[in-house]
């Protein structure tokens, strides 16, 4: 029996300028949220030397893949509470508000999203798109 030809691989996509452009959005997202550089490593899991770096230098190649999960998340989170919150000011001030949802005991989900785990932003972004009423 005779092998099926195996296509040939398509060029590798240059991600750089997708990389720093999602990069450009997390920082203006960080802003607006009013995160200092170390909660902002923290979200982005790296050190705050690597933080600084691409902040004034841009990353010098594809953001790494748990990095690109992370910022994924984040924009989620961002959305979600932007369509629960159609207000700016309100929305941004969610994270840092006391929540009684028993995902977050009480305490604002920001110190959630600081524990340093993906998962727990999976988790926010999670509850949030279920408040929302789902994925959409």
């Amino acid at each position: 029996m005779a092998m099926p030809a195996i296509a040939p691989k398509p060029a590798a996509l240059d991600t750089l300028p997708a990389s720093a452009a999602a990069l450009r959005t997390f920082l203006r997202i960080a802003d607006a949220w009013q995160l200092d550089p170390d909660a902002s490593a923290t979200l982005l899991g790296v050190p705050r030397s690597t933080l600084y770096r691409w902040k004034k230098d841009g990353p010098p190649a594809p953001l790494p893949r748990d990095t690109l999960e992370r910022l994924s998340l984040i924009f989620g989170i961002y959305k979600a509470l932007q369509v629960l919150l159609p207000e700016p000011e309100r929305a941004d001030a969610w994270l840092r508000r006391p929540n009684t949802a028993p995902l977050f005991s009480g305490s604002p989900a920001l110190d959630r999203l600081l524990s340093g785990m993906t998962s727990d932003l999976y988790v926010v972004r999670a509850y949030l798109d279920a408040q929302r009423g789902g994925w959409t």
